[in-house]
C-alpha cells in the first residue's frame, strides 16, 4: 500500500551526520576565520548534497539534516521572544558522557516574531522535489529541561501563564512555517518518553513537579501549538530517550503515556523508539485510533552494524500484533546527529541504514 502523504512507509526522523567540510568550516567560524556568509555557503552545499541523496535512496521526503543547527533543540528555542542562550555550569549528561555546556532560558513574555528556521525551510523547499519536512522540538523541552528554575518567577509567577504563553507562541510559529509551504512538520518530543522511566519521574519530584500532571500539561500545550493548521499538513511526533555521540538517557516502555499520546495529543503520526528493549514492548500500540499512523523505529542510529531484512520484518509482524500492518511505517530509531558532534558511525553505514529501511518497506508494503 503506497503512501501519498506522510509519514512515509520508508521515513526518517530528520537529522544526519555532518560532512567533514562542514564540520572544519564551523570550526573555523567560531575562530574567525570566516564569515557567517562563507559559513553558510558550505552548509548550502552539504545540505544540497543530502537532498540528492535522501532521493537517491528512495526516500519520499527530505530534509535538511539539521546541518545548521549545533543542537537539535536549544537552536530553535533560544530564538523565541523571551528566551535567552545561557552557559550552565555542565552539559546534559548521557550515559558515559555529556553533552557541551549550553541551555536556555526564559527571561521575558515569549512570543514569535519570525525565526532563522524559517529561512532554513525556505532553502530546503526551493532545493527538493520531495515533500520537505521540518523537524523543531516540541514545546514541552523548554518545561521540562530547566522546569522552575529556567523561567523567570518575575515574568511568569504562575506556570499556567508560561503554559498558555508558550503554546501562543507555538502555534504562531506553526502557521509561520505552514504560510511557507510547509505540510510536513515533526515536533521533538523526548519527554514523554523520558516520564516513563522511574529515575526520570523521581528527578522530577525532587525538583517540584509532578510526573503524573505533566503528560496532559504537555498535551494541551501540544495541541494548542497545532491547532488551526492547515488541512493538508501532517504533524508527527518523534520520541526518543536520548540521543549524543550513541549514548542515552531514559529507559522504559510507553504504557504510562500511551493513552494521553494517541488519544488526547492532535498528531497524525508517531516516529517511536523501538531499537532496543529500553523501549518496551508494542503492546502500548493498542491505544492507536485507525486514523493515525506510527512509524516504527527498529533500525538503530547509534550503531553501524546493519540491521537484517528479515529481522526488520519479524519485528514489524510483532507489531501488528496490535495495530494495522497499514498503520505501520519504518524509520530510525533517531537521528544520526542530534548535535553537530554526530553519533559514532560512518556516513556510509547512515546512508546504509536509511538504504536498507527504503527495502524492507518496499517489500513489506508493495
Amino acid at each position: 500500500m503506497t503512501r501519498e502523504s506522510p509519514p512515509f512507509r520508508a521515513d526518517h526522523v530528520g537529522s544526519l551526520l555532518r560532512p567533514a567540510e562542514l564540520k572544519q568550516a564551523r570550526a573555523r567560524h567560531q575562530n574567525g576565520e570566516i564569515s557567517a556568509a562563507e559559513l553558510q555557503a558550505v552548509e548550502d552545499r552539504a545540505i544540497e548534497s543530502l537532498i540528492a541523496a535522501q532521493a537517491g535512496i528512495g526516500l519520499r521526503s527530505a530534509t535538511d539534516g539539521e546541518l545548521r543547527r549545533s543542537m537539535w533543540h536549544f537552536d530553535f528555542l533560544e530564538n523565541l521572544d523571551g528566551c535567552e542562550p545561557f552557559t550552565p555550569p555542565q552539559g546534559i549528561a548521557f550515559k558515559g558522557v555529556a553533552t557541551k555546556p549550553k541551555g536556555v532560558r526564559v527571561a521575558g513574555k515569549l512570543g514569535f516574531r519570525g525565526h532563522p528556521m524559517l529561512d532554513h525551510f525556505r532553502f530546503l523547499r526551493d532545493h527538493t522535489r520531495a515533500v520537505p519536512k521540518m523537524t523543531i522540538p516540541s514545546p514541552s523541552v523548554l518545561h521540562f529541561r530547566g522546569g522552575r528554575k529556567a523561567i523567570s518567577e518575575t515574568i511568569y509567577p504562575h506556570l499556567e501563564d508560561f503554559y498558555r504563553d508558550l503554546g501562543a507562541a507555538y502555534n504562531r510559529a506553526v502557521q509561520a512555517f505552514a504560510g511557507e509551504g510547509c505540510r510536513y512538520l515533526q515536533l521533538d518530543e523526548t519527554n514523554l518518553a523520558y516520564l516513563c522511566d522511574p529515575d526520570q519521574r523521581a528527578a522530577i519530584r525532587v525538583r517540584g513537579d509532578d510526573p503524573d500532571r505533566l503528560p496532559l500539561i504537555y498535551a494541551n500545550m501540544i495541541n494548542a501549538a497545532i491547532a488551526d493548521r492547515p488541512a493538508d499538513m501532517r504533524v508527527t511526533m518523534h520520541l526518543c530517550r536520548g540521543n549524543f555521540r550513541s549514548s542515552w538517557i531514559a529507559q522504559g516502555g510507553y504504557e504510562p503515556v500511551a493513552e494521553i499520546l494517541f488519544n488526547t495529543i492532535n498528531a497524525d503520526g508517531y516516529f517511536m523508539e523501538y531499537d532496543t528493549a529500553r523501549a518496551g514492548g508494542f503492546e502500548p500500540l493498542r491505544f492507536v485510533p485507525k486514523n493515525k499512523m506510527v512509524v516504527l523505529g527498529l533500525v538503530s542510529s547509534k550503531t553501524g552494524e546493519l540491521e537484517s531484512k528479515d529481522s526488520l520484518k519479524r519485528r514489524i509482524d510483532d507489531a501488528a500484533r496490535f495495530l494495522d500492518v497499514d498503520q505501520l511505517c519504518l524509520s530510525p530509531q533517531c537521528g544520526f546527529a542530534s548535535t553537530e558532534e554526530g553519533n559514532l558511525l560512518s556516513e556510509a553505514e547512515q546512508w546504509a541504514k536509511l538504504a536498507r529501511i527504503v527495502e524492507v518497506a518496499s517489500e513489506v508494503w508493495r
